[in-house]
């Protein structure tokens, strides 16, 4: 088995636009998306992010890391949050994707297992 992670992301200002009703009706996606997974037993964690971050991007050559204090690294779109689930290959992942609440779109990507010390 493989673990894939399920990138959402969701359009510029979502989280400061969003209605209550709207907030309320994505989270009973979610709710019914993670109910698709543990009905098919597929291991599987999610958390949403919060709206604001820190960024770390390289600083000049032999210098530290500049902070910033948002925005993300600079996309049209601002990743809201994520699953990590498990399962056989990447076709496996994209079908269990496709019953996800979509946003802007979805990004899925193998965790690399790196070899340990």
């Amino acid at each position: 088995m493989m673990r894939f992670a399920l990138l959402l992301f969701d359009p510029e200002g979502y989280a400061e636009s969003v209605t209550e009703a709207g907030m309320t009706a994505a989270l009973a996606e979610h709710e019914a998306f993670a109910r698709h997974l543990r009905e098919r037993g597929v291991p599987f964690t999610g958390e949403a992010l919060h709206p604001t971050a820190r960024t770390l991007r390289p600083g000049p050559p032999g210098e530290p890391p500049v902070a910033a204090d948002g925005p993300f690294v600079p996309l049209r779109h601002e990743l809201a949050g994520f699953y990590l689930v498990e399962c056989a290959d990447l076709d496996e992942a994209e079908e269990l994707a496709r019953h996800c609440p979509i946003g802007a779109g979805i990004e899925i990507r193998p965790i690399w297992d790196a070899p340990g010390p």
